[in-house]
This record gives structure tokens, C-alpha cells and sequence, in this order.
């Protein structure tokens, strides 16, 4: 596994090693040991999984407050996405700036995101499956969305009018929510 930090270096980008021959191929996608000697130490505690129907799918931007707040590990089992980690770790030197990364069934790869930072997705094909470990159980008091389209983070989704959810539709301006961290954790 190769870890490769990107423009925020705390969001690493996990590339495998894939092993391949004629009956298809192998790659050990998760090993806390080759983690933590990448600097990702993280234990863990639930799996989850998304299944969005249609290109053009967005979910986010997501994320938990304090104590509850979770860092991710995830990739695309099938389909493409373009996945953004934005830092809300105030006194960060990457505050309010964002990642985009492109992780598909096809490239396996894989986006760490620790804490203090929002998380959204955006499905670039139909049928897409995303699968992502995270170090602290669901807390649905402690779930927070802001908006997608917040202008204080320029994102470009690559999209002008994305399928949102309900939640994320009524989703808050970052300066409306309650969603605060600093580079130690929560104010």
C-alpha cells in the first residue's frame, strides 16, 4: 500500500498493490499494521456502505461534532465518484480549503479523513457502491450537514443540479451551523 498525503496532507491517498492474472485479481485493501506505520492510526469501529442509483448523486457534506466526530477510510466498489474532504479545523493552515479526488471500482483507491473535516461525494457514473470504515459509531444528535454549494469553500461538483437528499437539500451555510473544530479536536 502506498500512502501519498495531497494538498491537505493530514487526507491521505491509499493506493494498493494489486495482483492480477488471469483468473481476475487480489489486493489487501485494509491492514492497521501498514496503516500506522503510514501515520493513519485508527481503530475502526464500523463498517458502512451507500448504493446511489444515479449519476449525478450527491451526498454531503457530512459530518459529526464532538465527541462523536469520525474519521473515514473509503473507496468505490463500483462505479466513480468524486469524493472532497473540506478542513474545518480551525487555526489549520488548510481551514475552509478542500480536496477533490476521483476513487473508482476501476483505480481502488482509497481517501483517508480524519477528523475535523466535512465529507461529500458526488457519483460520476449510475450504480455506484461506496464502502467506508469509520473510528466512531453512527450518533444521530451529533450528525451535522452544511451545504454542498457553501461559496465559502469553491467547490466545483462537476455538476449543476445534483440528486440530493431531503437532509442535504435543508442542509445549513457553514456560518448558520454549529459545526466547529479545531487542529486538537472540538471548540
Amino acid at each position: 500500500m502506498t500512502v501519498t498525503p495531497t494538498a491537505i496532507p493530514d487526507v491521505k491517498l491509499c493506493t494498493p498493490q494489486v495482483f492480477g492474472d488471469a483468473r481476475g485479481w487480489f489486493y489487501e485493501s485494509y491492514s492497521a499494521e501498514a496503516f500506522r506505520q503510514s501515520g493513519i492510526d485508527c481503530v475502526f469501529v464500523q463498517d458502512n456502505r451507500s448504493f446511489s442509483a444515479v449519476k449525478g448523486t450527491l451526498r454531503g457534506l457530512h459530518c459529526q461534532k464532538a465527541p462523536f466526530a469520525q474519521a473515514k477510510l473509503l473507496c468505490c466498489t463500483r462505479g466513480e465518484i468524486l469524493d472532497v474532504a473540506v478542513d474545518l479545523r480551525e487555526g489549520s493552515p488548510t481551514f475552509l480549503q478542500h480536496v477533490a479526488v476521483t476513487l473508482s471500482a476501476e483505480n481502488k483507491q482509497l481517501l483517508f479523513i480524519p477528523k475535523g473535516f466535512l465529507h461529500g461525494f458526488v457519483t460520476l457514473t449510475d450504480d455506484v457502491e461506496v464502502f467506508y470504515k469509520v473510528d466512531a459509531c453512527y450518533n444521530k444528535e451529533a450528525d451535522r450537514s452544511v451545504r454542498f454549494d457553501d461559496p465559502v469553500f469553491g467547490i466545483d461538483w462537476g455538476v449543476e443540479s445534483p440528486v440530493l437528499s431531503a437532509k442535504d437539500q435543508a442542509a445549513p451555510l457553514l456560518k448558520d451551523s454549529d459545526v466547529r473544530f479545531t487542529v486538537g479536536g472540538a471548540l
